[in-house]
């Protein structure tokens, strides 16, 4: 809650508790019991149970009677954003060509706080553990999209991220030290790419590169993943890097033309 909300009264308390209670669903948590919700969320076994049947009356849940889980019909409180974005439509074909060049999957995401949200995925084989598809969330400091997006704000704002984010070691290679992350963030802003090697999963190397409008902000990032079977991350950014940065380019040349409202 800002302070200014705050202080004219325009903070609706009951509807931040809801949404708590739909985010307390997750991948991992895909069916929760009322006791379970009300701890991850903090609220009230009777406060929890009331949010939690409004959701199930309104069709965004299902109960057995004792666990609780969402219904697909939560997917339209995130889909008029999605849908209003023009950015995937035309990235798509550009993403389908590389996928068929380099046999690799791609992605698109966009920065949502202190994690990459996925607007954009053209899959092949599937090399991580964790399903992806748009909507997929992961934390940004340890995913080369997340380094890409991060490295293009401003200082302040970074310095705000890292006093507040969690920066928990998601393998035994992951970066969590904020000095590291500074450092390889100002990399990536020289070189123009960032390359995660096995930070984010055992096993998965990725390659990210930025997607800048017309007027040169960075708006999305653009990677492509690869099993580390495949080669060395100097393999890997041989191999990948120019058909990456060549599919970024003519996405930004095709939004430079105008067709992204």
């Amino acid at each position: 809650m800002t302070e200014e909300t705050a202080r004219t009264g325009e903070f609706v308390q009951s509807l931040e508790r809801g949404l708590a209670v739909i985010r307390a669903f997750d991948a991992d948590h895909s069916q929760l019991t009322l006791s379970e919700v009300a701890r991850a969320t903090g609220l009230t076994r009777a406060a929890a149970r009331r949010f939690l049947l409004t959701l199930v009356e309104l069709g965004y849940m299902r109960t057995d009677g004792r666990l609780f889980s969402l219904r697909a019909r939560i997917l339209e409180l995130g889909y008029a954003y999605l849908s209003s974005l023009s950015l995937p439509e035309v990235a798509q074909p550009h993403m389908e060509s590389l996928v068929a060049q380099v046999h690799e999957s791609c992605s698109m995401s966009v920065l949502d706080g202190d994690e990459v949200v996925y607007v954009a995925r053209v899959p092949t084989k599937r090399i991580m553990t964790v399903a992806i598809s748009v909507g997929t969330r992961f934390p940004a400091y340890a995913t080369s999209m997340g380094r890409v997006l991060l490295a293009a704000q401003p200082s302040q704002w970074l310095d705000d991220y890292f006093g507040k984010a969690e920066l928990r070691a998601l393998t035994r290679r992951t970066v969590t030290d904020p000095t590291k992350l500074r450092t390889i963030l100002n990399r990536i802003c020289s070189q123009g790419y960032a390359i995660v090697d096995q930070e984010l999963e055992e096993g998965l190397r990725s390659l990210a590169a930025p997607i800048r409008d017309a007027d040169g902000a960075v708006i999305a990032a653009l990677n492509v993943s690869a099993h580390a079977s495949r080669g060395s991350s100097d393999v890997i950014r041989r191999e990948l890097l120019p058909p990456l940065l060549g599919t970024a380019k003519r996405i930004e040349e095709d939004l430079r033309g105008g067709q992204v409202r």
